[in-house]
């Protein structure tokens, strides 16, 4: 584990420990607020995020946003990550292998960001977080805890590019995490 940021993103940038990294333009490491009460963790960056080296600025991102403007949340107020910091070609998810290759840097973001409230975006990360036995159709939109931190599994937003029908859900469980932020403020 890494005590400061500057030597876990060192760490990343020369991290050869899968195949993507053979494939990448950037890392995409993380952005926001490095003491955030509340971060977001995605799958992994699609072909936006790896020429710019930020998560979520594609479609999926900029839906993201729009989202986080409708329920009042300041996009440079939390923190947003991935589970594997390496774009998977063609857009696929990250293969088992890949992301146990990327999980304990996302860990150490954990560490030191110290969120009150992690949200998990899609079944990649809701399965790599807490377990190979949840899924995210059953899981969404609901609480857990674990090691003292809160956890809303909800659809990763370039599901809802997919499945408009989505939209609707994606806001309630956002909505849930504001109003938890409200409640403990």
């Amino acid at each position: 584990m890494f005590d400061t940021w500057e030597e876990l993103e060192q760490s990343i940038k020369g991290c050869n420990r899968c195949k993507l990294y053979k494939t990448r333009q950037n890392i995409v490491f993380g952005t926001g607020n490095k003491n955030a009460r509340v971060m977001f963790i995605g799958e992994g960056p699609g072909a936006d995020e790896d020429r710019q080296g930020e998560p979520f600025v594609g479609r999926a991102g900029k839906l993201m946003n729009l989202a986080f403007e409708t329920l009042g949340i300041d996009r440079n107020e939390v923190y947003i990550a991935n589970v594997v910091k390496c774009r998977p070609p063609s857009n696929r998810n990250p293969e088992n292998d890949e992301a146990m290759a990327c999980l304990n840097y996302l860990r150490n973001q954990v560490i030191l960001v110290k969120p009150e409230i992690i949200v998990l975006l899609g079944s990649v990360a809701l399965k790599n977080i807490l377990g190979q036995e949840y899924g995210i159709t059953a899981s969404r939109g609901k609480w857990f805890e674990k090691k003292e931190i809160k956890y809303m599994p909800t659809w990763h937003p370039a599901a809802l590019l997919r499945d408009e029908t989505k939209k609707i859900d994606f806001i309630k469980d956002l909505k849930k995490v504001v109003d938890e932020v409200n409640q403990t403020t």
